[in-house]
């Protein structure tokens, strides 16, 4: 029997552990919760062959010296100290439907609201104005997509259909038929000129971290807006005030900030020109990511290539 420690979320294991017990009953789940620590480390931490973390336990090789493979809870991994894990340890981050679809509607939902000046009429309403403004179409908007990995790829095959112009940008430049791609740093003013809507889908690594600075809004169309689902710690919230401020920027929509929870009296929170939510963008529904790691445990054991397993010289 194979033994699976949990640690993330509690409520969202018990449904995992449920699940489990249906669908692979010869796996053994362990919730971090349920630990007994008043001793030291449970005797259970030497048959730990799988992890699903969302931030595994410190001197992880030492604690859990059998562990197989660490699987992250989410769609990026970026939470890990990679130096700190063992070099010949796999990392799998989440690569699950639901995930994608949550990501799908959010930022198709926000793409929109930008579109039709959603958050511009929200402020009119507050101010009890009856004001209208032209509608652009879909055909004259052009949206960019930075990050073209499974989340970038599915969000701009819907958002292809509502006849935006799509542009995405990665360090590959492998993009979805009817998009234009752009890669690499010499390609991405070019892929900045085009953006009247910025979608950031990237990981964090050090070379994103810190991009969506004043350099960068500079580069992009005067009046464009932004939509981050990457990571807080990609944006720098001081630029963005003062982009939307001076015009260059017309609207921000934030799912992630830096640090979360953002502190109540932080700016973004009183800015007109800045829609926040607590990072719900996209979350693993346990049905479908229970399935997602049963899968790779599987591939696993064969000697396959799992879905998601990261590069960890990349850092995704």
């Amino acid at each position: 029997m194979k033994t699976l420690l949990y640690k993330s979320e509690p409520q969202r294991g018990k449904y995992w552990q449920h699940i489990l017990a249906d669908l692979a009953p010869q796996i053994r789940f362990i919730h971090w919760t349920d630990l007994d620590f008043s001793q030291g480390d449970p005797a259970v931490f030497a048959e730990v062959d799988y992890l699903v973390a969302w931030e595994p336990p410190e001197k992880i090789a030492q604690r859990l010296p059998q562990l197989k493979v660490l699987f992250s809870v989410g769609a990026g991994v970026d939470q890990f100290d990679l130096k700190q894990l063992p070099p010949t340890l796999p990392v799998v981050r989440m690569i699950e439907p639901g995930l994608t679809q949550g990501m799908v509607e959010y930022v198709t939902f926000a793409t929109l609201a930008l579109h039709r000046d959603m958050p511009l009429y929200l402020q009119q309403q507050t101010r009890g104005e009856w004001r209208r403004h032209p509608v652009a179409s879909a055909s004259k908007r052009r949206v960019g997509v930075m990050g073209l990995g499974e989340l970038g790829q599915a969000t701009l095959k819907a958002l292809i259909n509502f006849g935006f112009e799509c542009h995405g940008w990665s360090r590959s430049g492998n993009t979805p038929q009817g998009v234009t791609g752009w890669a690499g740093v010499e390609q991405l003013p070019a892929f900045l000129s085009r953006c009247d809507i910025l979608i950031c889908l990237l990981p964090l690594t050090p070379q994103t971290r810190g991009m969506l600075n004043a350099a960068l809004f500079a580069q992009l169309p005067a009046g464009a807006a932004l939509i981050q689902t990457g990571r807080g710690q990609q944006l720098v919230a001081e630029d963005l005030l003062a982009a939307l401020d001076s015009g260059q920027l017309r609207a921000a929509v934030l799912d992630v900030t830096d640090p979360e929870p953002l502190p109540a009296d932080d700016a973004l929170w009183s800015h007109p020109g800045v829609w926040i939510t607590p990072h719900i963008a996209s979350q693993t529904q346990p049905e479908t990511a229970v399935g997602a790691l049963l899968d790779n445990v599987q591939r696993f054991e064969q000697g396959l290539p799992m879905q998601g397993e990261i590069d960890k010289t990349k850092g995704y």
